[in-house]
């Protein structure tokens, strides 16, 4: 098993939304996409609660069967048509993938 985990640092405003609505938005979409990539056990996302610059405002955290999943989920379709709304409200990403 892969864990897949990303943080995000969000732009004050951006597409019209504060920060904090967009990172609602990430969580919202992120996790709709639960039941339906196959590979994907779990997916989970947090939004950051304390007022620190050097924290991370959205956390994603997922598990899935394998590398081969792994790279199934970056690229499906679901999974790819959310990247444009990421990027565009997104200033910093870091990443960390890691096998159980």
């Amino acid at each position: 098993m892969i864990k897949h985990i990303v943080f995000w640092k969000l732009k004050k405003e951006a597409q019209g939304n504060t920060a904090e609505k967009n990172a609602q938005l990430i969580k919202e979409k992120l996790e709709a996409l639960s039941g339906k990539i196959d590979g994907l056990i779990s997916i989970e996302v947090g939004i950051n609660f304390l007022d620190s610059a050097s924290n991370y405002d959205v956390a994603l955290c997922s598990v899935l069967a394998s590398s081969e999943a792994l790279d199934f989920y970056q690229n499906h379709p679901l999974h790819q048509a959310l990247l444009p709304f990421i990027r565009d409200v997104v200033e910093g990403r870091v990443a960390v993938d890691y096998e159980l």
